[in-house]
């Protein structure tokens, strides 16, 4: 590791991000991330970095990754039509776990533009760091949708990245095993992904440690299987070695860091027992080692837990340790009644024994040993970047912008998102219940949900 150096900061966040919903008793809630938000504004965050509101992806950058049906149905299927969509609803995995709600391409374009921004503009050296708190749908497939996510974002911004970088390491904190990213890089050795996460009865059942990759991906793929109940000890006792170690054989050019907030103590999904600053750990150590780093966010059904530590890392990133006091926001009254910046580990037994935890390492340090070391790969000409006129009334409103007009659009530091719309109201504006006691009642009623607890993200 080098020294560390004052790094350059992007922010990606859309107001409308929040006003997605995907239907009641759902465990999936955008409005998380505009939580997350006001604590970032509130906390002075804004002047330690440069925010943006990425470009939406569209229909043809998304093909970069999914199949060309697959998003044309995405971009049409609505509330209303779906019914007569049920042929390919079914083909294409959506509804139940991911439903059709109002306006979920629109929802899919925020996620995957800010993630594929923020490697645009980590790949031209504009930043060292890009965050992307709205980015980190994992599961999505090429053809289908899966464990609420849609389009793969991670995917899309890891291929932007491949344009300028020779290798690429995913890691991946959620408590789900990072599925989609792994089988879109399966069979290659210029992506490394390394998942730690929840393995046995859980979904989406794939992340054993025998799962290492094919062909030419062979050995780069890994995976680090956990059990019920890791606290902060054991999981720093992991990942900081395996880490090391990947850095040291693999060499990567550039960093995507998936911070899925569901390995949170007290998540409604999760299993794990990380305390906010345990979570956070993960990331103070990935920066130190000085690389472009992509961080997105991901699952996470405890919204103000999420709210909180993804907050706190946005604050490692800058380099500002946050004051606990939480400071007065919008969402206050769902930070009660402690209104302090923390998530605690609880009292949950640790399934996790040192001799389990050294064995899989262990076996993760020999795997890594058979790979080449820092392979090398030849390069390709990097295709020309979109040549864009002055004026962006003219501009094909289906093409990137360059990085020189969405320079202009930096929110000034005065400027923050409030929207016009209700605490947890859903894009329609219709009031949903801020008492989050309702949706684990919810829970508990309904069949639907009983599932959602082996589910996602």
């Amino acid at each position: 590791m080098t020294s560390e150096s004052k790094k350059r900061v992007c922010y990606f966040y859309d107001a409308n991000v929040g006003n997605y919903h995907y239907g009641p008793g759902h465990p999936m809630k955008p409005h998380r991330i505009r939580m997350c938000h006001g604590l970032v504004m509130n906390y002075g965050l804004y002047k330690k970095m440069e925010i943006y509101r990425a470009k939406p992806a569209n229909k043809w950058e998304m093909t970069q990754f999914h199949t060309d049906d697959y998003i044309d149905f995405l971009s049409r299927v609505t509330p209303d039509n779906m019914e007569a969509l049920n042929k390919e609803q079914a083909k294409f995995n959506v509804g139940d776990d991911c439903p059709v709600f109002e306006g979920l391409f629109e929802y899919c374009g925020l996620s995957a533009g800010g993630s594929m921004e923020g490697a645009a503009r980590l790949n031209r050296g504009l930043c060292d760091i890009a965050i992307n708190w709205a980015g980190g749908l994992h599961h999505a497939k090429k053809s289908e949708a899966s464990g609420f996510c849609y389009v793969n974002d991670i995917v899309l911004g890891i291929l932007e990245l491949l344009r300028y970088y020779p290798r690429v390491l995913y890691i991946d904190i959620d408590v789900h095993h990072g599925d989609g990213v792994e089988e879109a890089f399966y069979t290659t050795d210029r992506v490394m992904t390394c998942s730690f996460h929840k393995y046995g009865e859980f979904f989406p059942g794939t992340g054993e440690l025998k799962d290492i990759g094919v062909g030419k991906g062979k050995y780069y793929s890994v995976n680090f299987p956990l059990r019920d109940g890791i606290d902060d000890e054991s999981y720093k006792s992991v990942f900081e070695p395996v880490i090391e170690k990947v850095m040291e054989w693999y060499r990567p050019s550039a960093v995507v860091l998936q911070c899925g907030g569901d390995s949170l103590s007290g998540d409604k999904l999760g299993c794990f027992n990380l305390s906010m600053k345990g979570h956070a750990n993960c990331v103070n150590f990935v920066k130190k080692f000085n690389l472009p780093t992509l961080v997105l966010g991901g699952g996470g059904y405890t919204m103000r837990n999420v709210a909180r530590a993804w907050a706190y890392e946005t604050g490692i990133v800058v380099g500002q340790e946050l004051s606990p006091v939480m400071p007065y926001n919008d969402y206050y009254e769902y930070f009660g009644p402690d209104y302090r910046l923390d998530v605690k580990s609880s009292n949950m037994e640790n399934m996790n024994t040192t001799e389990y935890l050294e064995k899989i390492k262990l076996q993760v340090f020999e795997n890594l040993s058979r790979t080449a070391f820092a392979p090398s790969v030849q390069m390709q000409e990097v295709p020309a970047d979109h040549d864009m006129s002055d004026d962006e009334d003219e501009d094909d409103p289906d093409e990137r912008n360059p990085e020189r007009l969405w320079d202009q659009r930096i929110i000034p530091e005065n400027e923050f998102y409030d929207s016009d719309e209700g605490e947890g109201d859903d894009i329609n504006g219709q009031k949903k219940s801020m008492n989050e006691q309702s949706y684990a009642s919810e829970a508990s009623a309904s069949p639907k949900m009983k599932k959602w607890n082996s589910l996602p993200l």
